[in-house]
This record gives C-alpha cells, sequence and structure tokens, in this order.
C-alpha cells in the first residue's frame, strides 16, 4: 500500500471518511504537565494535535506532506503555522520546547534527527501503535516496518534522556489497541 503525499491528499479528501478531531489520550497524558512553550506537530495530518496544543497556549508549527490534510488543519485555525513538507527532508530553522511525534514511523534514524531538533528542557513525544498491537491488538497497520519497539525507541532517543518508555493500552469500542509512548528530554 502507497503511503506517499498522493495517497494522503486522497484519504483526507474522501468526505465519506470521518478523521478523529480529540487529540490522542496518550497524548494527552503525555504533554498535560508541561509549561507551553514552541511545539512542532511532525506529520500533523489534519491537525487534532497542533489544534489542542495552540488551545493550550502553546505556538504550533504542524508539517505534513499532504496538502488537503494541511488545507483542512489551517482551515480551522490559521493561528498554527501550517507547512506542507515531507518531514524526511524538512528541517526547522530553530529548536522547539515540544517535537510531537504521534503515529508515524520515522525509524531510529529519523528519531535521532528529529531528537535534535529538542531545545534545551525540551520534550521529544512520541507515540504509535507498538509491535505487538499487530497480533493483540485493533487498528492501525500491520507491517512490522510500520511498528513501533521498546528497544527502537530507546535508540531513537539517542542523547536524549528518556524519562517515560512504556506500553500503553487504548480501548474503545472496537477492541484494544496498543500503543507505546516516549518522552525523552534534552
Amino acid at each position: 500500500m502507497s503511503h506517499d503525499a498522493e495517497h494522503w491528499d486522497a484519504r483526507y479528501a474522501d468526505a465519506s471518511r470521518p478523521w478523529l478531531t480529540a487529540p490522542s489520550s496518550t497524548v494527552v497524558r503525555a504533554v498535560d504537565d508541561l509549561e507551553p512553550g514552541r511545539a512542532l506537530d511532525l506529520a500533523t495530518g489534519t491537525g487534532r494535535h497542533a489544534l489542542w496544543l495552540h488551545s493550550l497556549g502553546w505556538q504550533v508549527t504542524a508539517v505534513d506532506f499532504s496538502e488537503v490534510g494541511v488545507a483542512q488543519g489551517r482551515a480551522q485555525l490559521q493561528q498554527v503555522e501550517w507547512v506542507v513538507a515531507d518531514i524526511a527532508g524538512w528541517a526547522p530553522t530553530s529548536t522547539y520546547d515540544l517535537v510531537l511525534v504521534a503515529y508515524v514511523q520515522l525509524g531510529v534514524a529519523g528519531l535521532r534527527r528529529v531528537g535534535r531538533w529538542v531545545a534545551p528542557g525540551g520534550r521529544l513525544v512520541v507515540v504509535g501503535h507498538a509491535l505487538r498491537n499487530r497480533t493483540e491488538g485493533v487498528h492501525g497497520p500491520r507491517d512490522p516496518a510500520r511498528l513501533h519497539t521498546e528497544q527502537g525507541l530507546r535508540e531513537g532517543a539517542g542523547d536524549l534522556v528518556v524519562e517515560r518508555l512504556e506500553e500503553v493500552l487504548c480501548p474503545d469500542e472496537g477492541g484494544t489497541a496498543i500503543d507505546l509512548l516516549l518522552v525523552a528530554r534534552r
């Protein structure tokens, strides 16, 4: 299955497909106690986390390669800095107090790269489906390359201090998804 910008543009343009608007409860628990500052939401999609962070007082930059997804987010709130770019090749000009990587698999090298964008005292927060979700959970990708492992997240944290690395169970009407959460500090 293709996961390029064209694929996601088509998915976001499909009006029959409802998109989540509330932030992930795992993201909420990971970020709730942090003092608002500058936040970077990578692979933002339609911006559910960017919009929520802004409502808490964060100054947010939201990046995604889907023009359609970013346009939908921008239509809801123009005060967020919306950027259409592939995060594999994009780089910010400054650092952030929070770098959020929610439900996108960047791999060890990609996480180390975005970890360099965390300001002193700031946090890298990564949330995504665990490898175990493939066989024991619901929702999310089934391709093991698109799922997180504790070892991969620990390695991806690089020189950041790992504050939390844990499995999170996310029950809903369809069953229970199994996520992994990493919170690492510079």
